[in-house]
């Protein structure tokens, strides 16, 4: 089967991370300064689309590697909802809004309405004259470079700028624990070294992983919908990977928190609906073992993605098992652990047949704002709620 511009685009995300590595961690210690670091006691990142899902994916590696609380929250609940309640809070807050365009209405009205909260405004952004930029204090500039002339200006579901995203905020964790004193200059030094590895383990996953994906894509040609799971920094990789699935082949994907699986998805009327559980092999790991298990015997056809070496990648009872190379540490697990739905989500496209985002059929336009959807041009509100 001929390599599809997805496909295409999940083979050049090795190579970006290697190249981009090096930059980001220089942007980061010019863009906060030691001390600026030590008055921050809460870290909140927020963004819409897959910017929420790098979000929600980094959420662990903050807490961990910085020693700070952090929360994850699209922009919408958090311009209008969180950030009128921060005044109230002791020590200052570092807002990260990530916005790879940096023209997302809801993602710019978050860090304006955050700054008038008194937070740290920083735009992660791959624009560095965007909307976004102009209302951050500081700016992280995330620009992929150019991907190769066969794909270049072609529309396709967005990985590059997801996985930069994710590096970034990755990379800020380990620049604020070193900055607060809770990381010493080797500790942080091995963990960026320890990133910068995770390319050579992106590069064996896909090898691994490809014809994984296109032997998944075949079994569960006549599904009609796909639930994907995942906890702690792999809720993100759920959320993103669904995503992935919709904007690919228009499929119903649904991302549900692994837990919740239990709660609610279970009861689902169609019995063979695949369901793609999602682990770092860590925290997660005797949870992931009791729902795969609850989901094979009620029906559901399963696949496991899981580091090679973890018990949910050799002990899950499922149909398939996505084993990630490299034996990664949970919190950078998110950077392998997309790789699996990429690829799933483009061979599915393959398999029915089916343009990208539908060929833009639902409604919404590849320009400006998105059609009726407004994503770029939607009402911002300049003021705190009350």
């Amino acid at each position: 089967m001929i390599r599809s511009p997805l496909h295409q685009q999940v083979d050049t995300l090795p190579g970006m991370v290697e190249t981009m590595i090096d930059e980001l961690v220089r942007q980061a210690g010019a863009a906060l300064p030691p001390n600026l670091c030590r008055e921050i006691s809460q870290v909140y990142i927020t963004g819409c689309g897959d910017s929420h899902h790098a979000a929600v994916s980094a959420e662990m590696a903050m807490g961990q590697l910085a020693g700070l609380p952090c929360r994850a929250a699209p922009a919408l609940t958090f311009g209008r909802y969180i950030a009128p309640t921060l005044q109230a809070a002791s020590g200052r807050s570092l807002l990260l809004a990530v916005s790879v365009s940096g023209q997302v209405s809801r993602t710019v009205e978050a860090l304006e309405l955050g700054r008038l909260a008194g937070a740290v405004p920083v735009a992660v952004t791959g624009s560095a004259k965007s909307p976004l930029a102009a209302a951050g204090e500081i700016v992280l500039h995330t620009a992929v470079p150019p991907l190769p002339e066969e794909v270049a200006g072609l529309i396709v579901p967005g990985a590059r700028s997801y996985v930069a995203s994710q590096l970034m905020l990755f990379v800020v964790a380990i620049h604020l624990g070193q900055a607060r004193g809770q990381l010493s200059k080797k500790q942080a030094n091995d963990l960026r070294y320890e990133l910068a590895g995770m390319a050579a383990a992106m590069e064996a996953t896909i090898s691994v992983c490809d014809p994984l994906a296109q032997h998944a894509a075949e079994a569960w040609q006549e599904a009609a919908s796909f639930i994907t799971c995942g906890a702690g920094p792999n809720y993100g990789t759920a959320l993103f990977s669904a995503a992935k699935l919709l904007e690919a082949s228009g499929d119903t994907a649904v991302a549900q928190e692994l837990e919740e699986w239990a709660h609610l998805e279970y009861f689902a009327r169609e019995p063979r609906t695949p369901t793609i559980l999602i682990s770092g092999g860590g925290r997660d790991t005797d949870r992931l073992l009791e729902v795969a298990t609850a989901a094979g015997a009620i029906g559901r056809s399963v696949a496991v993605i899981a580091p090679s070496d973890s018990e949910p990648a050799q002990k899950a009872q499922s149909d398939f098992v996505f084993p990630l190379a490299g034996s990664p540490r949970e919190c950078f697990s998110p950077l392998t652990a997309c790789l699996p739905g990429l690829l799933f989500a483009a061979y599915r496209a393959q398999a029915v047949d089916e343009p990208y985002f539908r060929g833009f059929g639902g409604g919404r336009s590849p320009e400006g704002g998105g059609g009726i959807s407004r994503i770029r041009t939607s009402h911002q509100i300049n003021e705190l709620p009350s």
